[in-house]
């Protein structure tokens, strides 16, 4: 059978006919190159669509250029004295808005040299820069070198945060675009000169001018802008006070980078001295921080929430502080601490030092250390006793105690024998303590503190009485600034005022009347006591030629040393020790720390009227003795108590019967007998004898040889005539008096 050759055969009347040969393919290559030319020129023109729909939208929800202007990040706090000069800026600060016109030319020379030298060729995102980015990442296999632009830098300031992620570099792209479709290139510029952060809290070249060089930046020179451009790129490592050679290195580099441009010269680059530039001293690195530091949280309580710059107006008196930190360092031991509190009369704070050196510690000892006050705790068993009766000439005796098995000793080892209470409180006798402790109650000690601000945990064994519970500085000083003010409470405060930056009034200091804390007898009587102890006693340190009242107090093995005390109104409290409660050498309440609130308070009270301390004693009713008590009305009205504690009436009332001239008791009965000198024959009711006055009131008759000699007081000795000793009385406790004030 014939082969079939894929032809036709010719027939008759037809032609042969071949299959005509089709277009040869093209290559693959091509097809790929074409496939992705058309998708990405597809994708390109829907991203285009999409990027240019979202700058669009974005524009549109851009704020306006004033609410970018007023637009903060951060609260700043200008704190300011009782005078009104400025202690410290705290927080952002954003010094004055200066417009373009207004801007050092130099200043936005220098910017965009250094950060972004086609700023105004870009829309806003600089594709060259991108790409110079991206090879440098290439090359050096991590970046090295942004592409950030002075727009895309505004928008992460304004907008976003400083992660380093794809996505917040595309969203900041986006927002770069969008600001220069919004603004023009000259708000864009002054936008990120206003706003842009260079270090120290400073926002804005006008508050990185003041506080780095201490003028406005429309004063800028050459070299100061060079300084302050150079700020952007690190402004941590390039602080001028941090590093000062760092600051000036960068700007010589800022410097470089202007000749590049073409604003300066290389001459002018290489002339420029940058040494001669002055760096202005860092304020608020001293011991106002401490200050500051305790006064400033107290604003989250005082001020509902706001963003908004504000001025904090407070009672710290600028004089009194130099004063109070040149005590501390000219007086505190060397390897210890000192700490200072001194408060006006209405409790405001006008100097306060928690320590030797607030850069190398800011831990504030005067408001956060807990320290044994030794016998500077005193005040309070004192108190105790005088509220119970006692009286600064009442007798006592320092001789041996011993309670519950401890044994008190003086600091000199001697006892004194019978002294009275001033005596022993201006010599600080501990075993006087002690025994008033221990007869007034050591709760009652402990309840003394609570009432005067003792805020710190208080214990009640006998030991307590001398000063082992440890308190704050600024809390002693408080309680010993509420005998200042007569037994009244004091509220130690150091804000007085809350303004904005435009004026407003947030929040104003209202001075309420304290709370009564003891009887005004007692509160003079301890007043009393704490001149004595400054006149003559321990704390002769602390005389400064008017008076003085206040407390030593020292702890075992000279571990804390304090002195606190009152005078013309001002109230101080001093504290020395060291941070690991180690023991100093030569430390006592009565040299160093007395010296120190002498020091201070010659200041502090300068210029103050001299003001006598009330130390006169009116006791109330109850704690009169017999022959200081005045009778009024009629003897009728007269009550006394017999030996069964009931009230008796002596007299009748006027009327005749078989128990007229009776002693009628309160409740209308009459008791058997007839009152002495009573007239039982009829008429007035009769009046009271001499009998009776004397048995009512105390009084002894002089011609009974038994009754002559007065009862001798409690805790003294009388002579005894059968031996050679004394006969010890036991001390009695004195009539109970009122329940304390304020309770």
């Amino acid at each position: 059978m014939p082969k079939d050759t894929g032809r036709r055969r010719e027939g008759p009347g037809r032609r042969s006919v071949e299959a005509a040969p089709g277009p040869a393919p093209r290559p693959l290559w091509r097809r790929i190159v074409r496939g992705i030319l058309i998708w990405g020129s597809a994708l390109a023109l829907l991203g285009a669509i999409f990027l240019g729909t979202a700058v669009f939208m974005t524009a549109r929800e851009l704020p306006s250029f004033s609410s970018l202007q007023s637009s903060q990040n951060g609260q700043m706090i200008v704190v300011r004295a009782r005078d009104g000069t400025e202690l410290v800026s705290i927080g952002p600060s954003y010094g004055q808005w200066l417009p373009y016109e207004r801007i050092p030319q130099v200043m936005k020379d220098a910017i965009v040299s250094v950060e972004d030298r086609r700023f105004r060729e870009h829309p806003g995102v600089d594709p060259i820069g991108v790409a110079r980015s991206v090879m440098v990442r290439v090359e050096k296999g991590r970046w090295r070198q942004g592409g950030s632009t002075i727009t895309q830098q505004l928008a992460r300031t304004i907008f976003l945060n400083n992660s380093r992620t794809f996505g917040r570099k595309i969203r900041e792209g986006v927002l770069a675009l969008a600001l220069e479709r919004k603004f023009d290139k000259n708000e864009v510029l002054e936008l990120y000169l206003n706003k842009v952060y260079f270090g120290g809290g400073a926002y804005g070249i006008d508050a990185a001018s003041r506080k780095f060089f201490g003028h406005p930046a429309t004063e800028l020179s050459t070299a100061e802008a060079a300084i302050i451009a150079g700020l952007v790129k690190a402004p941590s490592n390039y602080s001028p006070t941090a590093d000062v050679e760092a600051a000036k290195n960068r700007g010589k580099v800022v410097l470089s980078q202007m000749a590049k441009a073409g604003v300066i010269s290389y001459t002018d680059a290489d002339t420029i001295d940058l040494d001669a530039v002055r760096i202005a001293k860092e304020k608020g690195q001293n011991s106002v921080r401490y200050f500051t530091d305790w006064a400033l949280p107290q604003l989250d309580l005082l001020l509902p929430d706001t963003d908004e710059p504000i001025e904090v107006w407070t009672t710290l008196d600028p004089g009194m502080q130099r004063a109070a930190t040149q005590a501390i360092d000219s007086n505190v031991p060397k390897g210890a601490q000192g700490a200072l509190v001194s408060l006006d009369g209405d409790g405001a704070v006008r100097a306060m030092v928690g320590g030797t050196d607030y850069v190398n510690s800011n831990y504030n000892r005067a408001t956060q250390a807990m320290r044994q006050p030794g016998s500077a705790w005193k005040l309070f068993v004192y108190l105790a006793a005088l509220e119970a009766g006692y009286t600064p000439d009442d007798r006592v005796v320092d001789e041996p105690v011993t309670i519950g098995g401890w044994s008190p000793q003086n600091s000199g080892r001697t006892f004194a024998g019978e002294i009275n209470v001033r005596t022993a409180f201006a010599y600080s006798k501990n075993t006087v303590a002690a025994s008033l402790g221990n007869e007034v109650g050591f709760g009652t000690v402990a309840s003394m503190a609570r009432r005067f601000g003792i805020t710190t945990p208080v214990a009640t064994n006998p030991s307590m009485v001398l000063g082992t519970s440890e308190v704050r500085v600024i809390d002693m000083t408080r309680a010993f600034a509420a005998i200042s003010a007569g037994g009244t409470s004091i509220e130690p405060y150091g804000i007085v005022k809350v303004t904005t930056t435009k004026g407003e009034l947030l929040y104003q200091h209202k001075v309420e009347a304290g709370q009564v804390l003891v009887p005004p007898h007692v509160a003079a009587g301890i007043t009393d006591l704490l001149q004595s102890a400054v006149a003559t006693g321990t704390g002769r340190a602390a005389q400064i030629g008017r008076p003085v009242a206040g407390k030593t107090g020292t702890t075992s093995s000279n571990k804390d040393g304090w002195f606190l005390g009152f005078s013309s109104g001002i109230t101080t409290g001093v504290w020395m020790g060291r941070d690991d409660a180690r023991p100093v050498p030569g430390l006592q309440g009565g040299h160093a720390p007395a010296s120190a609130f002498a020091a201070f308070m010659r200041t502090a009270v300068k210029g103050r009227p001299v003001k006598p301390f009330d130390t006169e004693l009116k006791l109330p009713e109850w704690q009169l003795e017999p022959d200081d008590e005045q009778m009024s009305g009629s003897p009728d009205d007269y009550y006394y108590t017999d030996e069964n504690g009931n009230l008796i009436q002596p007299g009748g009332a006027g009327r005749r019967g078989p128990n007229d001239g009776q002693p009628r008791y309160e409740d209308g009965t009459v008791g058997p007998g007839t009152p002495p000198g009573g007239d039982d024959q009829g008429g007035a009711p009769a009046a009271a004898g001499d009998d009776f006055l004397e048995q009512a009131t105390g009084r002894q008759r002089q011609d009974d040889p038994a009754l002559r000699r007065a009862p001798p007081m409690p805790g003294t000795y009388r002579p005894n005539p059968n031996s050679q000793q004394p006969v010890r009385i036991v001390p009695q406790l004195r009539p109970t008096p009122p329940p304390p004030y304020g309770q």
